[in-house]
């Protein structure tokens, strides 16, 4: 199975000193290059968030977010009175300098942090449940990644079913291309009243029938459809590859389309192209 490189996972777990909750969300990138934003207290953690994310994923830029709201029902207020108290000498030595300075206002000494304090929560504990909560967070965001990749898969299948149909139409139309080709000469020369040379008309038709061969070009869509479909089945870190093989079904479409001497053949060239470019679109979302 392959996968998306584009999810979204959210879990949140209620402890005794507050609400932990995780936020991943994932998007194509060339590299695995995660951004972690994480309150100060849980700093920690980065070594073996990154870690998880390493052992996890391949590739993708991939955004977590740790929030906590702790919980302050029921838990004694606390001052820290030398914090407050160094916060009170530092106003009155700026106070000095104004010459009318406004009263000191002491719920504003509370409110700068540090000052007020509650019970404080066992960090090692803390740590853990978050540590424990991002594992879930992650499967979360794996499995998303999981189901858009079967998606992918299958929009891509459909595309190559279609690629295949065209290969198949234009390998029958080429011999009725070159038929008609050989009757719009033999009406050109008809119309100029000019002397008929077999032998000069067999060498025009066998000119144009080997400008004209897209045999080549036809088998080597065929084994690249092949070989996409297996690596599709494959699975794992698929997308680098496939994004090489969707340039090489590219290239021959190109060739297709530089060869071609009938609208039927450019018409099909041109369907080749939107079908890959479809595809190639899609490709860049699969890790």
């Amino acid at each position: 199975m392959v996968h998306s490189m584009t999810a979204f996972a959210r879990n949140e777990q209620a402890t005794a000193h507050g609400t932990l909750s995780w936020e991943l969300r994932s998007v194509n990138h060339r590299y695995l290059e995660p951004h972690l934003r994480l309150p100060e207290a849980f700093r920690d953690l980065e070594g073996a968030v990154r870690e998880a994310l390493r052992q996890g994923l391949s590739r993708g830029k991939v955004e977590c977010t740790l929030r906590f709201a702790e919980e302050t029902a029921g838990k004694p207020l606390q001052v820290d009175s030398e914090r407050a108290r160094q916060l009170i000498a530092a106003a009155e030595q700026v106070a000095a300098l104004i010459q009318q300075p406004a009263p000191l206002n002491p719920l504003e000494v509370l409110a700068w942090p540090g000052v007020l304090v509650a019970d404080s929560a066992d960090p090692q504990a803390l740590n853990a449940a978050a540590l424990k909560l991002f594992d879930h967070a992650l499967g979360e965001l794996k499995a998303g990644r999981a189901r858009e990749g079967a998606e992918l898969a299958k929009l891509l299948n459909d595309r190559l079913d279609a690629i295949l149909d065209e290969v198949a139409a234009l390998r029958e139309l080429v011999p009725q291309m070159l038929a008609g080709q050989r009757q719009k000469i033999e009406a050109r020369f008809a119309e100029m009243q000019a002397e008929l040379d077999p032998q000069r008309l067999e060498q025009e038709l066998v000119l144009l029938a080997q400008k004209s061969d897209v045999a080549e070009e036809l088998d080597r869509l065929s084994t690249h459809v092949s070989e996409v479909r297996r690596v599709l089945k494959a699975g794992g870190a698929a997308g680098r590859r496939l994004d090489f093989l969707m340039q090489e079904l590219n290239r021959e479409a190109n060739t297709l389309g530089s060869k071609a001497f009938d609208p039927r053949s450019t018409q099909a060239a041109v369907n080749l192209k939107v079908l890959i470019e479809q595809m190639r679109e899609q490709v860049q979302n699969i890790e």
